[in-house]
């Protein structure tokens, strides 16, 4: 039996993307907009993934950051 996952489909820029703005909530100043903004850009793959796959990407986008925060 195999318990591992891979993760695919924009996981990983998900994630990083939560964690930046996790972070950036603890930044004073415009350093704060600039990771704000980095972790936006970093949505824009699994956004591509979603629009190319024919889905609504502001739903499913929606729904990936709501069980990105449930996880971790």
């Amino acid at each position: 039996q195999n318990d591992s996952v891979v993760a695919g489909g924009g996981a990983i820029e998900m994630e990083l993307s939560k964690y930046l703005r996790d972070y950036s909530r603890t930044i004073p100043g415009k350093q704060q907009l600039l990771i704000g903004a980095y972790a936006k850009a970093l949505e824009i793959i699994p956004r591509q993934l979603c629009d190319n796959a024919g889905f609504d990407a502001t739903n499913i986008l929606n729904k990936l950051r709501a069980k990105h925060a449930q996880v971790g």
